[in-house]
């Protein structure tokens, strides 16, 4: 039971730190929110844990966070501030895997005793690398695209809705490419069936928590503007 207090309290606590990083810093802050998120998110991911009654890799509620943040600038600002968004975390990911792939090259002293450790969190395969950068760009672009569309198409009512429209289908995008890319031919197809649906579920269990965050950042938003 303690993994599942601790998700769901990891899922409360990354949605106040996004609203408090909007409210602190404002767009600023979620572009902020946005590159942390990414590197965590990518660390994250090499935990596996089982979490009611399912086993799924840690790192999905983070990763989560940032189509909130996405969608918080899209709603609050423009398409163009949320894609700017999109474009830092891709940024952020190619710098960290390349500058951490530089220093797994170095030779560690005899007075080292946490190079291994390091070597087993960065030493990362390429195709997962190329499956995580393709996932997370694709993804990413289609929740602002979709986002952007619908608050056009319902002139800018039913935010509940384009909120988790948006949400969950980038989920099933990424989780399609980044399911595809790195795990076929890898694994069983059962295999990856199983890896699959459950991420995708609790996912989606995270998109639709996120619906009254959405509605606390516009909140916030308005009283700023008014101030």
């Amino acid at each position: 039971m303690i993994n599942e207090i601790l998700w769901v309290g990891l899922l409360i606590l990354s949605f106040v730190l996004v609203l408090l990083a909007y409210r602190l810093f404002g767009k600023t802050g979620l572009y902020i929110w946005t590159a942390l998120a990414v590197i965590l998110a990518n660390i994250q991911v090499m935990k596996t844990i089982q979490v009611f009654g399912l086993v799924t890799a840690l790192g999905n509620v983070i990763y989560s966070s940032l189509f909130l943040t996405t969608d918080i600038l899209n709603e609050n600002h423009s398409k163009q501030d949320a894609q700017k968004a999109v474009w830092i975390g891709f940024f952020v990911l190619i710098a960290t895997t390349l500058i951490m792939q530089i220093t797994l090259l170095f030779i560690p002293d005899d007075s080292d005793f946490l190079s291994e450790h390091i070597s087993a969190i960065f030493s990362v395969l390429p195709r997962i690398a190329v499956a995580s950068l393709v996932a997370y760009l694709v993804s990413q672009s289609h929740d602002v695209w979709f986002f952007a569309r619908l608050k056009t198409k319902h002139k800018g009512q039913k935010l509940w809705l384009r909120n988790n429209l948006s949400t969950i289908t980038s989920q099933v995008v990424d989780n399609t490419i980044f399911t595809l890319i790195a795990f076929v031919g890898v694994f069983e197809w059962s295999i990856i069936g199983q890896i699959f649906l459950t991420s995708l579920l609790l996912k989606g269990i995270v998109a639709l928590v996120d619906t009254p965050f959405m509605y606390w950042a516009k909140t916030i938003f308005t009283r700023q503007s008014s101030s």
